[in-house]
């Protein structure tokens, strides 16, 4: 049984727009002009945040191109490590913030 992720294909990402061209252009469009350059945030910052969300949301071909982006921007590989203990951080507060919505419905049911 082969592995579902493939490192080669990343590679292969600007074929997305293979069978929906128009969509694939106004996606990189958006995604060139929120991460391609220095603006409120540096490329650098932008590399970080895009690291943290990675690992967030548990992508392999993002972890892989965006720890590139971050080392090509100058991020250390500890800054690197302090992002994606942000986002653990993030996803475990989230989570623990909906056994607020847990505890009012246990109100309503008079637990």
């Amino acid at each position: 049984m082969s592995d579902y992720y493939n490192p080669q294909d990343l590679k292969k990402f600007s074929e997305i727009g293979k069978f929906a061209p128009e969509a694939a252009e106004k996606f990189f469009d958006y995604y060139n002009a929120a991460t391609g350059s220095d603006s409120a945030l540096s490329q650098r910052e932008k590399a970080l945040i895009a690291l943290a969300v990675a690992h967030s949301k548990q992508c392999p071909y993002c972890i892989d191109a965006f720890t590139e982006r971050c080392l090509e921007t100058g991020s250390s590989p500890e800054q690197m490590t302090e992002a994606v203990h942000v986002a653990a951080a993030m996803d475990a507060g989230i989570t623990l913030v909906h056994g607020v919505q847990m505890q009012n419905h246990l109100k309503k049911l008079g637990a």
